[in-house]
């Protein structure tokens, strides 16, 4: 049909006598009609998410208010269960805190001064102080002899322990050092 010849038979479409003098019995009259989904909001956020026409369309502008949305759901279904399993406790929360308080003292005595350079820690932990008299400075003495004699100062070290107790001897006895020594 041309357009003329179609636009002719729309009109002779209504319900009076046709041009050649038949009756029009029935008319059908069909309407199509389509709806595309062309964009959709976030589920989430509200934000527009656009569709392209395959597949199922997305809920959430992205994988980020997809799996906040997941985990609300989860939450929620949590917090329907029993407490006894896991779900959510009517009694609020309670935080058990742990303070530990440090105390340092300071104690300032009138006296000489008297500055000491010393290690910080012995080898075993203990605090390092140097022996305060005489009798402590031989008593290390025989404590040091004893090491040795029990084999627990290396023989690399016994040397170098010799040298410093002669260079002392000869400090003690008054007798003149080399210096440097």
């Amino acid at each position: 049909m041309t357009k003329q010849a179609h636009e002719s038979a729309g009109k002779q479409q209504d319900d009076g006598p046709a041009r050649d003098g038949a009756k029009v019995v029935a008319v059908r009259e069909t309407t199509g009609m389509r709806d595309r989904l062309i964009e959709r909001t976030c589920d989430w956020c509200g934000a527009p998410v656009p569709y392209t026409g395959k597949g199922r369309p997305p809920r959430y502008c992205s994988p980020a208010h997809r799996n906040r949305a997941y985990e609300l759901r989860r939450a929620e279904k949590r917090a329907d269960r029993p407490v006894s399993e896991g779900g959510r406790s009517p009694e609020p929360v309670r935080e058990v805190v742990e303070r530990t308080e440090t105390v340092v003292r300071t104690v300032v005595r009138e006296g000489p001064v008297e500055i000491r350079q010393v290690p910080a820690r012995r080898l075993s932990g203990q605090p390092y102080t140097l022996p305060e008299d005489v009798l402590e400075w031989a008593q290390m003495l025989r404590h040091l002899r004893r090491a040795v004699d029990d084999g627990k100062i290396p023989t690399a070290f016994r040397e170098k322990l010799a040298q410093a107790c002669e260079l002392t001897a000869r400090a003690l006895r008054g007798q003149d050092l080399r210096p440097g020594q």
